[in-house]
């Protein structure tokens, strides 16, 4: 058994961002040397989110606008009087900082459809960091 960590930065260019981070965690478990295992992603931001979940646009439109209309700018938040970015955070809430995935034959052991989405809720911004933890047999 062996464990490896790694990491990778992202800049976004907008407030509202769901950036694709698959092929560069395959990159990561590649030259972690490991071959079937688990891999945990970890944003280390709490305006932002990692999810799991298919890579078509009217999809990720769609959950833009569910997390707008749930989290409405038409309320005063507590929080927005120390940065004025509450709502970033109150969605980070309904999001996941981390997701686990199965590790088979140096790949994520994604579904047909699957992607692993960096999701920017307080951008634009430079340098966040995602983290990663990967377990399992070497090759």
């Amino acid at each position: 058994m062996k464990m490896k960590s790694a990491s990778f930065r992202i800049n976004s260019s907008r407030q509202f961002e769901i950036i694709d981070i698959t092929s560069r965690i395959n990159d990561e478990i590649v030259d972690s040397g490991i071959g079937d295992g688990i891999i945990n992603i970890f944003s280390r931001h709490s305006t932002s989110a990692i999810v799991v979940n298919e890579n078509e646009n009217g999809l990720l439109n769609d959950l833009e606008f569910c997390l707008d209309n749930l989290i409405s700018d038409k309320y005063g938040y507590e929080h927005d009087r120390i940065d004025n970015n509450a709502r970033a955070h109150l969605k980070s809430f309904l999001l996941s900082s981390s997701e686990t995935v199965p590790v088979r034959n140096s790949r994520l052991d994604l579904g047909t459809w699957q992607s692993v989405f960096f999701i920017e809720l307080d951008g634009p911004r430079s340098g966040r960091t995602v983290s990663l933890s990967i377990i399992g047999q070497t090759e």
